[in-house]
């Protein structure tokens, strides 16, 4: 199966993930500004939608989604974190899942791809019951460079739904079920 990447995804992406023969992550499609690959969405405690976005580099030109920075201009490591800690720190599971993402937000990972890479290979241990090694952010999927001028706005459906945190922190090990 073919996936673009994606910050702290949704369920359904984590479901595909976890269903799929192979996962290969598109690296060599157009990076699309203000898309799931930068950016997610999550519920607080009132049930209001709030949208984290991992800034990135800008560039003049379009580039690969594997050629992405991210800036470190602002703190957003720092609000990302608060934001999670505040939203779900009274869920059931928060403190138990906390240390294993929050060393991505301890340190500079340089590509957004990698970034990615780690969070979604953490979750998907975590959702499989697996403790996975604490902020580990080397590559873990395979990588395609079969690059067809994909838009994957119309075809993925999960691009909308909030981040699979929101079900993890809540129902912890029953997440899949």
């Amino acid at each position: 199966m073919l996936l673009p990447t994606a910050y702290l995804p949704p369920l359904s992406y984590c479901r595909a993930c976890l269903t799929a023969d192979g996962i290969e992550i598109e690296q060599m499609e157009s990076f699309e500004k203000q898309t799931f690959r930068n950016r997610c969405t999550i519920r607080d405690v009132k049930g209001q939608t709030l949208t984290l976005t991992v800034p990135v580099k800008k560039t003049e030109h379009k580039q690969f989604t594997r050629d992405v920075e991210i800036s470190y201009q602002s703190r957003w490591q720092h609000q990302h974190w608060i934001t999670l800690r505040s939203a779900y720190e009274h869920t059931p599971y928060f403190d138990y899942y906390a240390d294993y993402l929050q060393p991505f937000y301890q340190k500079q990972i340089r590509w957004l791809i990698d970034l990615n890479d780690g969070l979604t290979y953490t979750l998907l241990q975590l959702l499989r019951n697996l403790p996975p090694s604490l902020g580990e952010s080397k590559r873990q999927f395979c990588y395609t460079e079969d690059w067809q001028n994909m838009t994957w706005t119309d075809r993925h459906p999960w691009q909308r739904e909030t981040s699979v945190v929101d079900t993890l922190f809540e129902l912890g090990p029953q997440t899949l079920i």
